[in-house]
């Protein structure tokens, strides 16, 4: 059986193709999604329809938050809050009522059982569509945050938008890094899975090839309020040159 997680599309649709195209190659069984849908990306309306079209269970990130009520003073630096609700506009203007109704009833946790594997996957932490926990974290900060409420043998998170793998007491976290904007310095999609196969389990993360160049040209020919610093984030897989 194998299950994969995507998360973080933040409207890049082309990204989501690749991946989608992966996903079917590599003929998964199952695929989740953790959220960030729409916001940042050139097609926030395409790349949610592809999520719909799964007909498979997602959950809400923090970006789905945003779209629907806004960005809120104390979320972001003061001095981006602006830029970023002007975003926020430019995105909800390209969806319509019942996508911001399927946004806001989205849920934010999975729990499911593969082949006697319990697996519990959120966005961020269990209990936050915010909080980041970064790949260094100590154990202890990891402990108390994602297992000591729902007890399982993997733990599947997203938006840091920097993928890995780690092994705690016997137990497995797995960020699955992000489909549209990775933060690695590896200008790649990345996404999750996991295959449960005659009683053993592998966790691996999976790096695919995007049109980045096609990517790029619709944030230029659109009017999005923050192009080129998104295609500065698109082209070199991390915030920043």
């Amino acid at each position: 059986m194998k299950i994969a997680f995507i998360s973080d599309i933040h409207g890049h649709a082309v990204a989501l193709d690749a991946v989608l195209a992966d996903l079917e190659d590599k003929n998964v069984d199952k695929v989740y999604v953790l959220g960030d849908l729409c916001f940042r990306g050139p097609e926030p309306k395409r790349a949610l329809e592809l999520i719909r079209g799964l007909n498979t269970e997602v959950i809400k990130g923090n970006a789905d938050e945003w779209v629907i009520r806004g960005v809120e003073k104390g979320e972001v630096p003061d001095q981006a809050l602006e830029l970023m609700n002007k975003e926020r506009d430019w995105t909800v203007s390209k969806l319509d009522e019942a996508d911001l109704t399927y946004l806001e009833n989205l849920p934010t946790s999975i729990e499911t059982n593969v082949g006697g594997v319990k697996i519990h996957a959120f966005h961020a932490t269990p209990e936050s569509l915010f909080d980041i926990i970064l790949p260094e974290a100590e154990d202890d900060k990891i402990i108390d945050t994602f297992m000591t409420g729902q007890a399982a043998d993997i733990y599947v998170y997203a938006h840091i938008h920097k993928p890995y793998v780690r092994y705690i007491g016997g137990r497995v976290i797995m960020n699955i890094g992000s489909v549209g904007l990775p933060f690695d310095g590896l200008a790649k999609a990345s996404y999750g899975m996991i295959e449960v196969k005659d009683g053993t389990v592998s966790t691996t993360i999976h790096r695919v090839r995007t049109d980045i160049e096609k990517t790029i040209a619709m944030y230029q020919e659109s009017d999005y309020p923050n192009a080129e610093m998104m295609c500065n984030i698109v082209k070199n897989g991390r915030i920043g040159k």
